[in-house]
């Protein structure tokens, strides 16, 4: 499979590495804006760049109906443009705000508890974030994908914010320290116990894999995809 690198950080890095390990062939590592030329035809493009740019890559990847698996945070207020324009060009979009299987797998756990507890109004609910002091959006993409998921299980909550919990709004403190990759956690708190769910990711490898073998499993796909696709429905 022919990748193109779209974003050339500490994360395209790893996914060269891994990639390359794969037996996978990177054709392009770009930090300018892609075009039909300096892609040199790939399969597929993997993009993890800044949100202010992640829309207009994207955009053009697809126009050149090449397949875009994206990792990109904090741009999603265009996400229904772009599934669109997949379907326009017969070609497929993959984001995923975490590419880790554990965390994707913490997703559905965490849909899973959020409905068990929605008839336990005596649980505050609280989520926590940390990451590195480079990370440029908060709270992350990962902590946003937790809230949805909760809010749409748990009928307390109508929306999310960065603070703490309060009325219907559900809460998410986003901490950032130094060379901390990411971790996660959800608090259900009583007067008498709390219940936590959390996940650490201990370096990005992670990220970088899953987000390979998003890779390869959208090849010949149209339509717009996430990573529970990629587990849950082979």
């Amino acid at each position: 499979m022919k990748i193109a690198l779209v974003g050339y950080g500490k994360m395209g890095k790893i996914i060269d590495e891994i990639a390359t390990q794969k037996g996978h062939q990177i054709v392009a590592r770009l930090n300018e804006t892609p075009s039909a030329e300096n892609l040199n035809s790939p399969d597929v493009v993997i993009e993890f760049s800044n949100p202010e740019v992640a829309f207009n890559n994207i955009k053009i990847c697809l126009e050149n109906h090449i397949p875009v698996v994206c990792g990109t945070t904090g741009w999603l207020d265009h996400k229904t443009e772009i599934d669109e324009i997949a379907l326009q060009n017969n070609t497929a979009f993959l984001y995923g705000s975490n590419f880790s299987l554990g965390v994707n797998l913490f997703f559905a756990l965490n849909e899973k508890l959020a409905k068990l507890m929605k008839d336990f109004p005596e649980y505050n609910i609280q989520l926590e974030e940390i990451h590195h002091t480079q990370k440029k959006d908060a709270p992350s993409g990962t902590a946003i994908t937790l809230a949805e998921g909760i809010i749409k299980n748990n009928h307390r909550f109508d929306a999310w914010k960065l603070d703490e919990t309060q009325n219907k709004e559900l809460g998410i403190f986003a901490l950032r320290q130094e060379e901390v990759p990411g971790t996660h956690s959800i608090f259900y708190r009583s007067n008498v116990d709390e219940l936590e769910i959390k996940h650490t990711a201990y370096n990005r490898n992670g990220f970088a894999v899953g987000a390979v073998i998003a890779a390869e499993w959208i090849i010949e796909k149209a339509g717009s995809f996430s990573m529970q696709d990629v587990l849950f429905n082979k």
